[in-house]
């Protein structure tokens, strides 16, 4: 199956203040494995960075001032995506500016029927705890050192490790089949082990073995 991971990087949180991507990032999935295909660009947003957006991901203004626009980028974009699922860790947030970005330039918003959503499988599995992608990080031991500022890329890369975690895809599921082969392996191991202990009698013990033999022949019998 294939699958999108996406993020997108902002000049500000809110859409309705005028705010809009200075990146957006994808990477496909095929079964859970990354192919080599990936959308990415920085994106010229056409409005100055809030020093809060500059603080998280470190692009400036001059930066990207002669990178693209979005509506040179939207057709690829939405071609990219097409018929897919998408994975995104908190998918109102990017959805919100992509859907924006997208009315902008006179393109029909996306919905959110073949989106996937890691925040609200993660706040499912884990209720009450931290679960913003750094912590999820943190709790399924993936290095996320490269992640000194939120880059769209980056934060793509970890998010499909996160979301492998997240479907609990690392170990196998058992099912009442290879629970009863595993039982079958544990007997073997059993009657192997017993077998393995070999005791080999003396010349003494064997003597004195067959004469208690003969008595006892003699007793019943005779």
């Amino acid at each position: 199956m294939i699958e999108i991971v996406l993020d997108t990087e902002t000049t500000g949180l809110s859409v309705k203040e005028g705010h809009r991507i200075v990146e957006i990032g994808c990477i496909e999935l095929n079964d859970l494995v990354p192919t080599k295909k990936i959308f990415h660009f920085y994106l010229n947003p056409e409005r100055k960075v809030s020093e809060e957006a500059f603080k998280v991901h470190g692009y400036s203004d001059k930066f990207l001032s002669d990178k693209k626009k979005f509506v040179e980028i939207a057709d690829d974009f939405l071609n990219f995506i097409k018929d897919k699922k998408v994975i995104i860790h908190n998918a109102d947030f990017d959805i919100a500016h992509i859907n924006n970005e997208l009315s902008i330039v006179g393109k029909e918003k996306i919905t959110k029927i073949n989106v996937i959503d890691t925040l609200d499988i993660a706040r499912n599995k884990f209720p009450g705890s931290s679960i913003s992608l750094d912590a999820l990080c943190k709790r399924f031991r993936i290095d996320n050192s490269k992640r000194e500022k939120h880059t769209a890329l980056i934060d793509c890369e970890l998010l499909a490790k996160v979301y492998i975690n997240l479907l609990d895809q690392k170990e196998p599921k058992l099912n009442f089949n290879n629970l009863n082969e595993m039982k079958k392996i544990e007997n073997n191991k059993m009657i192997n082990n017993y077998s393995k202990k070999i005791i080999v009698p003396s010349e003494e013990e064997i003597k004195i073995h067959k004469e208690f033999l003969k008595k006892d022949f003699k007793r019943n019998f005779f």
